[in-house]
């Protein structure tokens, strides 16, 4: 699951640093005015990332709707690896991890810088677990899609957070609780992911039918919802507890751990909103949450 990082040019790296010195090694995270909001969204299929649709226009709206984080961290469900690392180097590739889809698409560039220091906060946060450096992975497709809808000048400092596939559910649900003093410092978190993912069972003909989804998927997208709502954490880390309709919702579980990321995140003040609620293809929901004081 791990790549090789292509070299980057000692000029893109002194450019890189005078665009964005938040990059630099020698600048940390302080306490901000305003606590971050906390987002999982649901990122679908990646040509998101380069077609303007209901789906990214929703992502270039929340760009606008709140003051530039300092950072962002993102815990993407294309991330597994064995034990939970951070990436560390200071510009991160832009990785192209899917196939089948137009040239266009992998000749995508998000040049987002990385930071070294906001890194090692993130390790120092997480007492849990030893949180390893990665200096080889960068940006996979679960973050620069959204992103580069966001963020489209590409100047805010991005590091992913990976998911340690060997642990269960309430193993990231309580990792995840060590880094919410990180949203009072001006760093956005986003879980990308999908509530309901079930590519074993894409309505391969529906795929361009606006919110079309299986009974069962569009059950369990309500469930969540509700249990969302309800701030009832337990019965989401528990989702296999669900019913069939979960299993066929969630058959592997990479797509769903960035949701329980976010709601670790939560906190007593916090408001809970969706938005892109729909399903696509029968078996995918698109439905994204947004935690925030506002």
């Amino acid at each position: 699951m791990e790549r090789i990082e292509f070299i980057k040019s000692l000029t893109s790296l002194t450019l890189m640093a005078l665009i964005n010195p938040l990059s630099s090694p020698a600048k940390g995270l302080h306490e901000t005015q305003n606590k971050m909001p906390a987002l999982f969204i649901g990122h679908g299929s990646p040509m998101n990332g380069i077609e303007l649709n209901p789906f990214s226009q929703q992502w270039i709206n929340l760009g606008k709707e709140y003051p530039a984080p300092t950072a962002v961290i993102c815990i993407s469900a294309h991330w597994l690896t064995n034990g939970t690392k951070v990436t560390a180097m200071e510009l991160p590739k832009t990785i192209h991890d899917f196939g089948g889809f137009p040239d266009a698409l992998s000749k995508v560039q998000y040049p987002a810088p990385g930071s070294l220091s906001i890194a090692k906060t993130t390790k120092q946060s997480i007492e849990s677990t030893d949180v390893m450096l990665d200096y080889d992975w960068g940006l996979d497709h679960g973050s620069w899609t959204v992103l580069r809808h966001m963020y489209p000048q590409a100047t805010i400092p991005i590091i992913q957070l990976s998911i340690d596939f060997r642990q269960p559910a309430n193993y990231h649900y309580q990792l995840a609780k060590e880094l919410r003093t990180l949203r009072d410092k001006g760093v956005l978190i986003i879980g990308s992911g999908n509530m309901v993912h079930n590519l074993g069972k894409i309505a391969w003909d529906k795929m361009d039918e606006p919110n079309y989804g299986y009974d069962w998927a569009i059950e369990m997208n309500e469930t969540f919802k509700k249990h969302i709502l309800s701030r009832n954490h337990t019965a989401l880390i528990d989702y296999q507890k669900l019913g069939n309709a979960a299993q066929l919702a969630v058959p592997t579980p990479d797509h769903y751990y960035p949701l329980l990321y976010i709601l670790a995140l939560e906190d007593k003040n916090d408001n809970i909103t969706f938005f892109n609620d729909a399903c696509v293809a029968g078996s995918l929901s698109m439905t994204s949450v947004k935690i925030a004081q506002d």
